[in-house]
């Protein structure tokens, strides 16, 4: 049982969930609470019991497309810049929209969140097309949470305003 735990390959698997796992932890230190419930919303916004289940798959599936290039390359430079920056755009737009209760600035990481997913795959699909078609969705979910977040921006100015001052 050990030595199944500590060989290279697990241990790189379990780097990879971790490294997503403390990414995540950022939406569960900064929550939503009365200020964003306050906040006028597009109608077609999802449910908040949905955004957990999702972000939970989605981080799975950037563990493991992350683990799959990691076997083919090891850690070359521009696949793991690329990887952590887009999981620090990720973790930073907790902290900017419900922390700060910044929406433009979450505005701007989203933007740059998808902006790196997108480039994420790009070097990603060099190595493993695998591993880049597992980060699809993520890129569509995160145009959706850019989306999302520029019509809240809209929706509600005085917040926007208040949050920048």
């Amino acid at each position: 049982m050990i030595e199944t735990l500590t060989n290279p390959v697990n241990l790189a698997l379990l780097g990879f969930v971790a490294a997503n796992f403390l990414v995540a932890m950022s939406g569960a230190f900064f929550k939503p609470g009365a200020w964003y419930k306050d906040l006028r919303k597009p109608s077609w916004v999802p449910p908040n019991w949905l955004f957990g289940p999702v972000w939970m798959v989605l981080y799975g599936m950037n563990a493991f497309a992350g683990w799959l290039v990691w076997q083919k390359v090891g850690f070359e430079a521009l696949a793991v810049v690329v990887y952590l920056l887009q999981l620090a755009f990720n973790a930073f737009w907790s902290a900017a929209f419900f922390g700060l209760r910044n929406m433009r600035l979450a505005l701007y990481d989203a933007g740059l969140l998808w902006l790196a997913v997108a480039a994420n795959i790009a070097v990603f699909a060099q190595f493993d097309t695998r591993a880049a078609l597992l980060l699809v969705p993520y890129l569509c979910w995160s145009a959706l949470a850019f989306t999302l977040n520029y019509r809240m921006v809209q929706l509600n100015p005085a917040a926007t305003r208040q949050a920048e001052a």
